[in-house]
C-alpha cells in the first residue's frame, strides 16, 4: 500500500487541510463560494520576522502555561484558520536567507540574493512587487512595521536597491511610493549616513504625507486625512518599537496601528497592508526567548483586528500570516530539562535583554569601574528582570554568569575563551545574553544559532481564496497566490 509522503508530514504536523490534494476544479468552487465578489478586496498579510513553528509553538505553549499546569496549548487567533501551509525560504544564493530575498521573494516572486531587495541577482534587473500591483488597481496600500519602515522587509513592499544597507535610498523611495499608510517605527538615516541630505520626511511631506509622531496626533487621524506616515512617539533599539515585553499599556501597540490603518484605507475599492511583527526576529537573534514569545503575542493580537473587520466583510476578505524565515534554531527542549518544559518560568521575565542592558548594566558599568564590579550588585535586578533564583542555580550556572559578568565589565579572560566569544554571546552583552540563555533553558528552550535558519515557515490564510494558501511550495509562489486572490494582471 503507498501512501502519499505528504499525507504523512500532514498527519505528523497536525496542520488543518497541509497538503490536500485537491484538483484545479474544486479548489475553484471552493475560492469562488468564499469571495463574495470573485476577488479578494481587503488584503492583509502579516508577517512575523524571524517567525516559524517553534516561535508560535512556544507562544502557544507559554500561553497555557502562565495559567495552568496542563499539558496543553492555548491556540493563538491565527493558527485556528482553515487553511495551513509550508513555504521554503531558501534564496538565489544560500539555504539561508535573510530578511531582503526572503521579502523579494514574497513582494515579487522572484529569488535573489541575501543583502538585496527587489533586484535580481545581478543587481541589474528591478522587480514590481504586489503592493505596487495593487496599487496600481486602484487599491490603497499599507505597511506598518514594529522596526524602522526602511528595513529590509516593510521596504521589500515598496523600494529597490542593491543593497538593504542603503537606507536613505530606501527612505527617499517610501515617501516617493504613493502608499497611503506608513506606521510604525521610525525611518533610520533620514538625513543620510553623514546625515548632510534632504531630510526623508521633508520629501514625504512634499509628496503630501502628513507625519504624526505623537499620540494625540495619531488618535487624531481619521479617514480622508490623505496620506500618513505614523511614527510611534515611543521608540527603542535603533528606533524600532518596544518589545512588547517592555511596553506600558498607555503606549500605542502594533494592533493600534493595524486599527488605525483599517480606518484610513478602508475605500470601495479594497486596500492591501503589509503588517510586519519585526522584533521576532532581534529577539531570536538575541536568544531571548520571553521577548520572542510576547512580540508573537502582539502580531497575534494585531491579527484579531484583522479579524474582526473580516467579521464584517465575509467573502471580501483575506488574511495570510507567514514568517520570512526562522531566527536562532528555537527549539522546545534542552538537554538540561530532558523530557520536561516549565514555560511558567518564562512569565517572571519583566524586561527584554535591550532593557536590561538600557536600565541595568549600561549605567552599571558606567557608574563602577571595571575592578570594583561584582556580580552580587546586581543579583536583585536580575531577579527582577528575568526571575532568575541565583540560590537555585547550579555551580556550573553561576560560574557561567559570573565569567559573563567579567567579559561584559572588560575584565581578562582566560584567552580560549576570548577566540570563542561570538559562540557564547553572539556579539550581545556577555552578562545579558547568558541570562536569557539560562533562564530559557531552566525552562526547557534550546537554541542553536544568533543567526537564521533555513528551516521553512508555516503560511496561515482565512477568508477569500484561502484555500490556494494550503499544500508545501516556495516563498515565491506567494506572490503568485495573492495575485490570484486579488485578480490582478500580472504579466
Amino acid at each position: 500500500m503507498k501512501i502519499r509522503i505528504g499525507v504523512l508530514l500532514a498527519l505528523a504536523l497536525g496542520f488543518p487541510g497541509l497538503f490536500a490534494c485537491r484538483g484545479a476544479a474544486e479548489d475553484a468552487a471552493r475560492n469562488t463560494a468564499l469571495a463574495g465578489t470573485g476577488r479578494a478586496k481587503y488584503v492583509f498579510l502579516f508577517i512575523g520576522d524571524g517567525m516559524a513553528m517553534p516561535q508560535i509553538s512556544s507562544a502557544e505553549v507559554f500561553s497555557t502555561a502562565r495559567s495552568s499546569m496542563d499539558i496543553n496549548v492555548t491556540r493563538l487567533g491565527f493558527t485556528r484558520f482553515p487553511s495551513a501551509g509550508l513555504a521554503t525560504t531558501y534564496d538565489a544564493g544560500t539555504f539561508i536567507t535573510d530578511s531582503a530575498s526572503a521579502g523579494t521573494a514574497i513582494a515579487t516572486g522572484n529569488k535573489t540574493l541575501s543583502g538585496v531587495i527587489n533586484m535580481d541577482a545581478g543587481k541589474t534587473q528591478a522587480f514590481k512587487t504586489i503592493a505596487e500591483y495593487a496599487h496600481e488597481a486602484g487599491m490603497k496600500v499599507g505597511i506598518v512595521s514594529t522596526v524602522t519602515l526602511n528595513h529590509a522587509t516593510p521596504a521589500s513592499f515598496y523600494a529597490k536597491v542593491p543593497s538593504r544597507g542603503n537606507y536613505y535610498d530606501i527612505a527617499v523611495q517610501l515617501a516617493q511610493s504613493g502608499f497611503e499608510y506608513f506606521a510604525g517605527g521610525s525611518i533610520d538615516q533620514r538625513t543620510g549616513k553623514n546625515k548632510d541630505q534632504r531630510d526623508a520626511v521633508d520629501i514625504a511631506r512634499a509628496h503630501g504625507y502628513t507625519y504624526v509622531d505623537t499620540v494625540d496626533g495619531f488618535n487624531a487621524l481619521r479617514p480622508g486625512a490623505g496620506s500618513v506616515i505614523a511614527i510611534s512617539p515611543v521608540l527603542q533599539d535603533s528606533g524600532a518599537m518596544k518589545y512588547e515585553i517592555d511596553r506600558t499599556m498607555d503606549e500605542l501597540s502594533l494592533a493600534d496601528y493595524t486599527r488605525k490603518g483599517i480606518e484610513l484605507l478602508d475605500n470601495p475599492n479594497g486596500f492591501f497592508m503589509m503588517v510586519e511583527g519585526g522584533k521576532v526576529d532581534w529577539a531570536c537573534h538575541a536568544n531571548d526567548a520571553g521577548a520572542a514569545i510576547h512580540d508573537v503575542l502582539s502580531l497575534d493580537a494585531a491579527i484579531r483586528a484583522a479579524q474582526e473587520f473580516a467579521g464584517k466583510h465575509p467573502g471580501e476578505t483575506l488574511i495570510v500570516v507567514t514568517g520570512d524565515h526562522e531566527t536562532g534554531g528555537l527549539t522546545i527542549g534542552f538537554a538540561g530539562t530532558q523530557y520536561d518544559t516549565f514555560f511558567d518560568k518564562v512569565g517572571r521575565q519583566k524586561k527584554s535583554y535591550v532593557a536590561f542592558d538600557t536600565e541595568v548594566l549600561a549605567p552599571y558599568k558606567r557608574n563602577t569601574p571595571a575592578a570594583r564590579g561584582r556580580l552580587a550588585d546586581l543579583v536583585p535586578a536580575i531577579r527582577e528582570s528575568f526571575g532568575i533564583d541565583f540560590d537555585a542555580l547550579s555551580p556550573f550556572q553561576k560560574e557561567q554568569i559570573e565569567f559573563a559578568f567579567q567579559r561584559s565589565m572588560g575584565n581578562e579572560q582566560e584567552r580560549s575563551f576570548a577566540e570563542d566569544q561570538y559562540l557564547l554571546y553572539g556579539g550581545y552583552e556577555p552578562l545579558t545574553v547568558k541570562l536569557t540563555q539560562i533562564m530559557n533553558q531552566t525552562a526547557g528552550i534550546g537554541w542553536t544559532s544568533y543567526a537564521h535558519t533555513g528551516v521553512p515557515v508555516p503560511v496561515f490564510a482565512s477568508g477569500a481564496h484561502e484555500a490556494i494558501f494550503g499544500g508545501y511550495y516556495d516563498n515565491t509562489d506567494l506572490f503568485r497566490k495573492l495575485a490570484s486572490a486579488m485578480n490582478l494582471r500580472i504579466p
